[in-house]
């Protein structure tokens, strides 16, 4: 029987999946409805993002200058408040002559904690770091010792203020959430009732009110004369506050690694801390970290609630800078996307480290 030979039609070219066209495709024209959508935000991109960029940098004006800033409004921003008024925006009532002292405090803060965000510098002098930085920033800020002449807690404010308030809220909430997410699972009723109670009593009220009740109602309860600062009661405030949140965080992390381990665990003879610190945790931690960045971020952002008790932080410290002076008061809104740029680029530093940390994890998984 006679076969005839018939080649098999080619098959078409695999389609590229890499690139700028692909990703175009696939993130923005995909369907009819996201193009759509995408040709709707184009055209409103068009038709607003120019006024918007002249308003923001052609037309504005960057001198401090009010009467040159009064004649330009409408058309472009007054970068020149922020000029004029940025060592209150960002030192606070901090004294002018001194305000050298929390620059090089906050300087030397945000250096150790972006060194201790770096694997490279996971050594052993990081930790005399923190010793040797922690005591030289409240020496640089409070004074009183070493020549330095007394600056009261009440006149700190501005940038030093909240990345102090936000780096030592997150640095005690997180072992203390911890340990209250371990107890919470814990098998011991008085432990675990006394952790629940903790977590939604706090949980249940805003931060403003645990701020109202730190700074004004605790010392009703202490000896005249014996209670403590305003700035420690409202540090204590806050970490209580962002304990509570991140305890619940952590504790989804724990409710995920299977029984089995803590059973395998115990079979090889392990004890509970020596099981939690070497199997459990690790595991836990890594899995929430996309939920405990967002509470750190939180936190660095509720700092912002601490002028109810006359604590001037960097929002505060702007409003302080502007109600002072009628004269540049109509301009807050520059003032407010100046401040709004500082908070961003450290809650984005935040959320990118959290970013390289799920990377860091998703290797040691796939090993």
């Amino acid at each position: 029987m006679n076969q005839t030979f018939e080649p098999i039609a080619p098959r078409p070219a695999p389609v590229r999946t890499e690139g700028l066209l692909p990703w175009l495709r696939a993130n923005l024209f995909g369907d009819s409805t996201s193009t759509i959508i995408t040709l709707v935000l184009l055209g409103l991109g068009f038709n607003y993002l120019p006024p918007l960029f002249g308003w923001l940098s052609t037309e504005a004006v960057f001198k401090p200058d009010f009467d040159v800033c009064q004649s330009a409004r409408g058309t472009g921003a007054c970068w020149g408040v922020v000029a004029e008024k940025y060592r209150i925006i960002v030192f606070g009532r901090y004294p002018y002559e001194l305000q050298w002292r929390p620059q090089l405090a906050t300087l030397l803060l945000v250096s150790l904690l972006v060194a201790s965000c770096i694997r490279a510098f996971w050594k052993q002098w990081l930790v005399m770091a923190w010793v040797v930085v922690i005591p030289t920033f409240f020496v640089l800020m409070g004074g009183g010792v070493m020549g330095l002449s007394a600056v009261s807690t009440d006149q700190w404010g501005g940038l030093p203020l909240t990345v102090m308030l936000a780096a030592f809220g997150i640095t005690l909430a997180f072992p203390l959430s911890v340990l209250v997410a371990l107890g919470r699972r814990s098998e011991l009723p008085a432990i675990r009732s006394l952790c629940v109670i903790y977590i939604e009593l706090v949980r249940g009220v805003p931060l403003i009110s645990v701020l109202f009740m730190a700074s004004f109602m605790f010392p009703l309860f202490m000896p005249i004369g014996k209670s403590p600062d305003v700035l420690i009661r409202v540090l204590v405030g806050i970490t209580l506050f962002a304990a509570a949140y991140l305890a619940e965080t952590v504790r989804g992390g724990l409710q995920a690694i299977p029984k089995g381990q803590i059973e395998a665990a115990q079979t090889l003879g392990l004890t509970y801390w020596q099981t939690q610190r070497k199997i459990v945790l690790p595991q836990a931690l890594a899995m929430v970290v996309p939920g405990i960045v967002n509470n750190f971020i939180a936190i660095f952002k509720d700092t912002s609630l601490v002028t109810i008790v006359s604590l001037y932080e960097l929002t505060g410290a702007l409003g302080l800078a502007l109600n002072s002076d009628a004269n540049w008061r109509p301009f807050k809104i520059e003032g407010y996307l100046f401040i709004t740029l500082i908070y961003f680029v450290f809650c984005f530093s935040m959320s990118r480290y959290s970013l390289w940390i799920e990377r860091q994890v998703s290797v040691s998984k796939n090993r």
